[in-house]
């Protein structure tokens, strides 16, 4: 459960690997670079649901081992399309079986057309996922309940919360206030946090659940906005935020996050 607390940021597979990837692209050295940041977990996206089991492996490695090298847990992430669930599932296995700190679960994929079974099939995925790794730090990463339940209802009609519960030991919303309006409150980082959060575990029946928001989408944000997800983080007793993602985070955005630190 260590790995969700703290300060994060994230690293997709078009930033890191060269299959998707354009332009320089992260490295070990860019992991030093965050260490140096004060950023405590590393979250990299293992692979695709078009890819391999595990995305250049050789290369994801280096970038899991200099991250252990400097003290930084290490979470790897996988979109599931839900399309094909027994894909999905081994492809999750495979990126437990690398010495990582946990798994995370980005819940948000609709190439299922019908939200009841596209529902169905998340929850039977993360069922399955809890049996197969009963011992193994489980994230979820779903969408903003805002954006569900106030922006957009017809996103995901039904979002099975309740149903996922038991499936994760931490919940980690991608609360992007740079995706909201100024005029509907929710570009207030610290008001969309809390309320994101509220929310959340309001839907999951359990106002105890550990929550690590997501901010972002990093260069869309000013220092400012980082210190009010920060005060809306410890408004509900986070364990810790991050920011969506290193690529576009900016300098000057880490060192408002340091109230967040493991260490503090």
């Amino acid at each position: 459960m260590a790995a969700f607390s703290g300060v994060g940021t994230w690293v997709d597979v078009f930033d890191w690997s060269e299959a998707y990837g354009d332009g320089e692209l992260i490295g070990p050295d860019d992991v030093d670079a965050m260490a140096e940041a004060g950023v405590e977990t590393l979250y990299v996206q293992g692979t695709r649901a078009t890819g391999p089991d595990v995305l250049e492996q050789d290369r994801l490695e280096d970038l899991l081992d200099r991250a252990d090298d400097r003290g930084l847990a290490t979470v790897l992430w996988y979109l599931p399309s839900l399309v094909d669930p027994a894909a999905d599932l081994r492809r999750l296995e495979a990126l437990a079986g690398l010495d990582v700190d946990a798994i995370a679960v980005d819940i948000e994929a609709r190439d299922v057309d019908d939200p009841a079974e596209r529902g169905r099939r998340i929850v039977a995925l993360s069922e399955d996922l809890r049996e197969v790794l009963p011992d193994t730090a489980i994230a979820a990463v779903p969408v903003a309940p805002v954006l569900l339940e106030v922006v957009n209802e017809d996103w995901w009609p039904g979002f099975p919360w309740r149903a996922l519960a038991g499936s994760y030991d931490a919940w980690l919303p991608m609360a992007y206030s740079t995706d909201r309006r100024a005029d509907s409150g929710y570009r207030d980082a610290e008001h969309y946090t809390v309320e994101n959060v509220e929310r959340l575990r309001t839907n999951l029946g359990d106002p105890n659940a550990v929550v690590h928001p997501v901010g972002g989408v990093a260069d869309g944000l000013v220092e400012d906005d980082v210190r009010a997800l920060v005060r809306g983080a410890r408004a509900t007793e986070a364990v810790g935020a991050s920011l969506y993602d290193w690529r576009t985070t900016g300098p000057d955005l880490l060192d408002p996050l340091e109230p967040l630190s493991r260490e503090d």
